[in-house]
């Protein structure tokens, strides 16, 4: 019998057969699937920086194409549409505003790559409009937001929504969690997963005009309104800010508080403490840039995350990674397709290394052909009602374990939570207005 782990390997070195010339089904739960040879339609929305990388990745898949594009920055849409006409001799349909975009017929499936405050409310209007959605992470902007996305997920059962956290799909990481849950270093009651950098001072921004090809407004779209434009703000900056960003926390470390959960085999924790700060530089950065989060799992296993955004020095051998310490010995694992295992003297007894690269420092398009084994599998489920292997509630779970930690470094540093629902126990007035937020009058979510 083929396991999980050896089909999911031999589909990454492309052995894995497609059936060819199905019809239009319905898998078990009712949704509209296609046949196996059938060519998706993908509209990516937000195609500045990573959304440039999506487009261009997707732009290389068979049984794929790249009719659809939106950004409310021309230079970046041009950009893009010329790469994407490159790649395939052909020109994707451009759109300022994601609204008009959904109005199209010309695509199947949305790609959303927009900045953090845009992520639910995108992807909402994209279930609305009758698409399947890709959503990078995070999620959400906050954890009202993650609840707001799974109950229009749920409206529509016949749409299939997965999320960016591609290391789910990675086969050496889905060996290695493997390896943990079935007990190769012993009973794990402790994790921790970092994130190191060295990012530059975004200094004190100026006020300057709006560039002349930026829609501001369509920008900002869910988020109170800021009048004035500095000149610090887009198009990377915006993570550092409160109003539009989430911070280091969920900019890289949703991804691997995603592998320690999955790892550990749990959801909402019981308690979660955070300290930290904007330690390197003054300046308009918003969020630490250096952070621990802590999690504490009832009487089960504890956990943690530590981002340093102004010091790349490496833990456990990896500039990024999760490391889960056993009765019997530690895995560890980096950003890439790898893990190690290490007896409890730190001897590594195996060492499972991958011919599939991952670009350590690439803030962009890091591992494009790894990220095609969870595109396929998006694909997949949208073709065939195939098992999704990132799910939108396990990538919601993730995502508000880490928004958790940044409200309580922002509310004093504790925080009491109900394991069953991820709700702040006995929440402060400021821990309550966090976990949702304002939102510029119709635009709500």
């Amino acid at each position: 019998m083929t396991s999980r782990r050896d089909f999911i390997r031999q589909a990454a070195m492309g052995a894995a057969a497609m059936s060819l010339g199905l019809p239009v089904i319905s898998d078990a739960r009712g949704r509209k699937v296609t046949g196996a040879n059938d060519t998706i339609r993908i509209g990516v929305a937000g195609v500045n920086s990573r959304g440039l990388a999506l487009a261009s990745t997707y732009a290389k898949m068979p049984l794929c194409e790249v009719t659809v594009l939106c950004d409310c920055d021309s230079v970046a849409l041009d950009r893009c549409a010329e790469q994407v006409f490159k790649q395939t001799g052909r020109r994707p349909q451009t759109f300022k505003d994601i609204r008009k975009m959904l109005e199209s017929r010309d695509f199947d499936a949305l790609v959303i790559a927009m900045p953090d405050h845009w992520h639910a409310k995108a992807a909402i209007m994209g279930l609305q409009a009758g698409k399947h959605v890709y959503l990078e992470k995070p999620t959400s902007y906050c954890p009202s937001e993650n609840e707001a996305l799974l109950a229009a997920a749920a409206k529509h059962p016949r749409l299939v929504v997965t999320a960016g956290n591609q290391r789910r799909s990675w086969p050496n990481i889905i060996e290695a969690i493997d390896e943990v849950r079935n007990g190769a270093i012993g009973r794990v009651r402790y994790a921790k997963s970092w994130y190191s950098a060295n990012r530059p001072s975004i200094g004190r921004g100026k006020v300057v005009p709006v560039p002349d090809t930026l829609d501001w407004d369509l920008w900002q779209g869910p988020a109170p309104r800021v009048g004035e434009f500095h000149d610090n703000y887009i198009h990377y900056n915006w993570h550092w800010f409160y109003r539009w960003g989430t911070g280091e926390a969920l900019n890289n470390g949703t991804h691997f508080v995603d592998i320690l959960r999955w790892g550990l085999g749990e959801a909402y924790p019981t308690l979660v403490t955070s300290v930290g700060g904007r330690f390197r530089y003054h300046d308009d950065w918003q969020f630490p840039d250096t952070q621990l989060i802590t999690y504490q799992f009832g009487e089960n296993a504890a956990g943690s995350w530590e981002g340093r955004s102004c010091n790349s020095t490496p833990a456990d051998g990896f500039g990024v990674g999760v490391a889960f310490y056993g009765e019997n010995g530690t895995l560890t694992l980096g950003g890439g397709n790898e893990y190690k295992i290490l007896d409890m003297k730190g001897n590594v007894i195996r060492h499972r290394k991958s011919e599939l690269a991952f670009e350590a420092g690439n803030l962009i398009n890091p591992s494009e052909r790894l990220d095609m084994i969870h595109f396929e599998n998006w694909f997949s489920a949208i073709r065939s009602g195939a098992a999704l292997n990132s799910t939108l509630k396990d990538a919601c779970i993730s995502t508000q374990l880490v928004q958790l930690g940044n409200i309580a470094q922002r509310t004093g540093g504790s925080l009491a939570v109900d394991p069953s629902s991820g709700h702040i126990l006995n929440a402060s007035e400021e821990a309550e207005a966090l976990f949702t937020r304002e939102y510029e009058p119709g635009w709500e979510v």
